[in-house]
């Protein structure tokens, strides 16, 4: 895995397309009700960081089985995205483009 475009110390050998991970989310009540005295302070809001940190992990893993459903032995070009898909709920989205490696 690798934001590069290359893998250090290997040449590819077959570029098998994007690969990508989509995860939507939204905070928990309890989260929200938190987040929600917490944002009036200003500042970081843990509760939504936490959210936002799971859903990241959540499509990376999503975005790896795909890469491996393809038989790739690298993702490069990785790169995230998040736009909020409704009021409350953030829609993640981990993506690259997998490839055959070799020495």
């Amino acid at each position: 895995m690798t934001t590069g475009n290359e893998v250090s110390g290997y040449r590819i050998r077959e570029y098998l397309g994007i690969v990508r991970g989509i995860v939507v989310r939204s905070p928990s009540i309890g989260q929200g009700i938190v987040g929600a005295f917490k944002s009036m302070a200003g500042g970081n809001i843990q509760e939504f960081t936490d959210v936002c940190e799971i859903a990241r992990q959540e499509a990376y893993l999503i975005m790896l089985e795909h890469a491996q459903a393809l038989g790739a032995h690298a993702i490069i070009g990785m790169r995230y995205d998040a736009t909020e898909f409704m009021q409350g709920a953030t829609e993640v989205l981990a993506y690259g483009t997998a490839v055959r490696i070799e020495a």
